[in-house]
């Protein structure tokens, strides 16, 4: 139970109807999971608005509801408070019920278009092998330390946020590593709560259904730098031209990690292949298990945290070598018979780019490169094309596939895609509607010493059609195909 008063701490109060001397058991912003005694968070959301449920609410026993509108006519055993953004007044709310947790841990956030997932990721696996309880929170799970949480959004919602990170105080969590997506800030899921830092990866073509436009995206992510305290820090790709904009407005202390320019983490790709990366970092020469030059980044970005949080460069340095891949990511195998399969969740045209041009680096000229590809319903269309010219580019074959369709017609997104490809490379294409009919069609294509792509989903164990979500794993279809 929490007082009223003390769970509005900094929130942007506006007016007040009733008393805030009295106790609530929970915050709810779902009117349908509203019990006895709940405080209600009606919100204005994409598809509906809460403050149609306020009523709703208080039938199943809310005695509290914050609100931007106040309703015509109040209900006198219930406390009407009136908030200016009930997103931001969620998540300062949920802080303070769960006491603040971000401030008792050392949590650190990720966002940019690609990369966030193994960084996150990579950093949870390091910081558990130099001995510390470490806390994840990320688009493919969520972990309190060795517990597994499955995890449903990039973000999760702000209650969902600190209830993890009270479990993790609770569990002695003394790090956090938290992917913070465009959405995630653009809804104020992230408001409340205290960052240690904030990483910047890069910026490219994505979730313009949602932001409309590349400059309000960019600006979207600036906005988490800019709200960092001068105690947090603030490291940056400089080979992303907007990896200068992210530190304008900063309070935080600056770094910086390249591969092409200077900067405080510089990484040297020596050499490339299917079995590792060997890196120069700083000076010093490792053997790391991931590939490719996109992971060449998301190491450095990793080496830079962990000895801004003070681990010893040597020991930082070593347990890179340790890193394991992060599922979905660049995963691969060799068939029996000779044929590489890759699965990645590149789903935007820069990350299908940065996948097959690795590919590219590493063969030896002789393999053919098949790639299967599609692009999810219902977000950015734009990319559509670019992807479909990208795939037809980079690959000596390409089936174009439904990904996750949802609402949206699975045929209309293929001929969305196809647009895209140039008149060259028309011969080189396939359209196969059916996913595991194109990764089959893969298969019997692919000889000995050929690579397969699966691009799209990744560590995604479903497929998406008309609201249903059934049983559909890449890795698991070619490992049986091969």
């Amino acid at each position: 139970m929490k007082l009223v008063k003390d769970i509005l701490y900094k929130v942007a109060v506006t007016a007040v109807n009733g008393s805030t001397d009295r106790f609530v058991n929970a915050i709810q912003f779902d009117s349908r999971r509203v019990e006895l005694d709940a405080l209600f968070v009606a919100q204005k959301g994409l598809v509906f608005d809460g403050h149609q449920f306020i009523d709703k609410a208080i039938e199943l026993g809310a005695t509290i509801i914050v609100c931007e509108e106040f309703p015509v006519q109040f209900i006198n055993e219930v406390t009407y408070i009136k908030v200016e953004d009930a997103d931001e007044a969620l998540a300062i709310m949920a802080a303070n019920f769960y006491n603040n947790p971000s401030s008792k841990l050392k949590l650190v956030g990720v966002t940019g278009t690609n990369g966030k997932t193994t960084i996150v990721t990579l950093l949870y696996q390091l910081f558990q092998k130099a001995g510390y309880k470490t806390g994840l929170l990320s688009t493919v799970q969520n972990l309190v330390d060795k517990k597994v949480y499955k995890a449903t959004h990039t973000t999760p919602n702000s209650l969902l946020i600190n209830q993890y990170l009270n479990e993790m105080i609770e569990a002695g969590v003394s790090y956090c590593f938290m992917e913070v997506s465009s959405h995630g800030i653009h809804q104020k899921r992230t408001a409340g709560l205290q960052f240690e830092g904030g990483i910047y990866t890069n910026l490219t073509h994505d979730h313009l259904d949602y932001h409309n436009t590349f400059k309000e995206y960019r600006d979207v992510k600036k906005s988490f730098f800019d709200s960092l305290p001068k105690t947090a820090f603030a490291l940056v790709n400089m080979d992303d031209k907007n990896g200068v904009i992210m530190l304008q407005n900063t309070k935080a202390k600056q770094y910086s990690y390249a591969l092409k320019t200077m900067a405080d983490f510089k990484v040297r790709v020596l050499e490339n292949q299917f079995d590792g990366l060997v890196l120069n970092i700083n000076g010093s020469e490792i053997w790391t298990k991931l590939i490719g030059s996109f992971n060449a980044y998301n190491l450095a970005a990793v080496y830079g945290v962990a000895t801004i949080l003070g681990l010893e460069r040597l020991e930082a340095l070593t347990l890179i070598s340790e890193l394991e891949s992060v599922n979905g990511r660049f995963q691969h195998f060799i068939s029996k018979d000779g044929v590489t399969a890759i699965i990645d969740y590149a789903h935007t045209p820069d990350a299908l780019k940065n996948v097959l041009e690795t590919i590219q680096n590493i063969r030896t000229g002789n393999e053919e490169i098949i790639t299967v590809v599609g692009c999810g319903g219902n977000r950015d269309k734009a990319k559509r094309p670019v992807m479909g010219k990208i795939a037809s580019q980079l690959s000596t074959q390409v089936i174009f596939t439904s990904d996750n369709p949802r609402d949206e017609d699975p045929q209309q997104i293929l001929n969305e895609i196809e647009v895209g490809v140039e008149p060259q490379n028309f011969k080189k294409t396939l359209s196969i509607l059916d996913r595991s009919q194109a990764i089959k069609a893969a298969a019997k294509l692919a000889q000995k010493g050929d690579i397969i792509l699966i691009a799209g989903k990744g560590h995604e164990t479903y497929q998406e059609v008309k609201g249903e979500r059934t049983h559909f794993d890449d890795y698991e279809k070619i490992k049986e195909l091969l």
